[in-house]
């Protein structure tokens, strides 16, 4: 199991990347657009194509997850951070999933995405986000 800070951002993702790549000698592992991801993942909106869907980058040691959120509502400056837990198989992911259901917000439930074969987002129960995921696609 891994355990990854994933940052959101109100439509400067792309930005931010280039100002950490400079500040902080970041390396990009990955970047997915939400023009390139399956459109059954997200909003398709032509103003949202150019955002960044799926980015990781890293900072010395550290794997950083990034992404843009489609609308500004959903977006509070400082509080934009969910972890994101990397199981082996989706049958860890519904396990934790179903312990930490309880009484939780519900983001995204749990679906096959354009990177993981097993994803959940949600709030918990004492307000801390998380993302549960397998990395292992079947696409």
């Amino acid at each position: 199991m891994i355990v990854t800070p994933n940052f959101h951002f109100c439509a400067n993702c792309n930005d931010a990347i280039e100002l950490y790549k400079k500040v902080f000698d970041a390396n990009i592992l990955y970047m997915l657009r939400n023009e390139d991801a399956n459109p059954k993942d997200y909003i398709s909106d032509a103003r949202y194509s150019e955002h960044v869907y799926h980015a990781e980058i890293m900072i010395g040691e550290t794997r950083l997850m990034m992404s843009d959120i489609s609308y500004e509502s959903e977006h509070t400056p400082g509080n934009s951070l969910s972890l994101v837990v990397t199981f082996d198989t989706a049958d860890e992911v519904q396990k934790a999933y179903s312990l930490l259901k309880e009484d939780a917000i519900i983001l995204a439930p749990i679906q096959s995405t354009t990177y993981s074969s097993c994803f959940v987002s949600l709030i918990d129960k004492f307000g801390m986000r998380w993302e549960l995921m397998t990395e292992q696609t079947e696409r």
